[in-house]
């Protein structure tokens, strides 16, 4: 005779203890109410791996890199910035960067190359910081 585990048998057989840690274990991510996963894009599967070459990255612009979630500009020669590259109100993908902003097509926002802050809502909260380093001529996650 075979049995099918359900999620019943495995909380009644794990205890309390057990279902703490499973309901934990199943925590949500961020919301456009101001809270936010802990997660970042740039996990181990991304890190330390070359993004582009400085010259891909336009002076006054940026580029946005969808797979590893990260947009990269350079405000001033020389100066390079990463951020996340999912937009704080509704966790659209952004779209493009033009014009000083970093700017998503769902529902207007923009995001200022230098600092990632908000220059047009509807979003209210600025785009989480991703780390680089910029060795010779490579862009690179950290």
């Amino acid at each position: 005779m075979t049995y099918e585990t359900t999620r019943r048998t495995v909380l009644l057989a794990t205890g309390a203890t057990g279902a703490v840690a499973l309901v934990a274990a199943c925590g949500g991510g961020g919301d456009d109410n101001g809270s936010a996963s802990t997660s970042s894009p740039t996990g181990p599967e991304t890190a330390g791996r070359d993004l582009a070459s400085t010259d891909e990255i336009p002076v006054g612009g940026g580029k946005i890199f969808k797979e590893e979630e990260v947009v990269v500009t350079q405000p001033e020669q020389g100066r390079f910035k990463a951020f996340s590259a999912i937009c704080t109100h509704q966790r659209c993908t952004l779209a493009s960067v033009s014009d000083g902003t970093i700017n998503c097509v769902c529902h207007g926002s923009k995001f200022r190359i230098a600092d990632g802050s908000v220059a047009h809502g509807p979003a209210t909260r600025p785009l989480p910081a991703e780390k680089i380093t910029v060795e010779g001529n490579s862009v690179r996650l950290t």
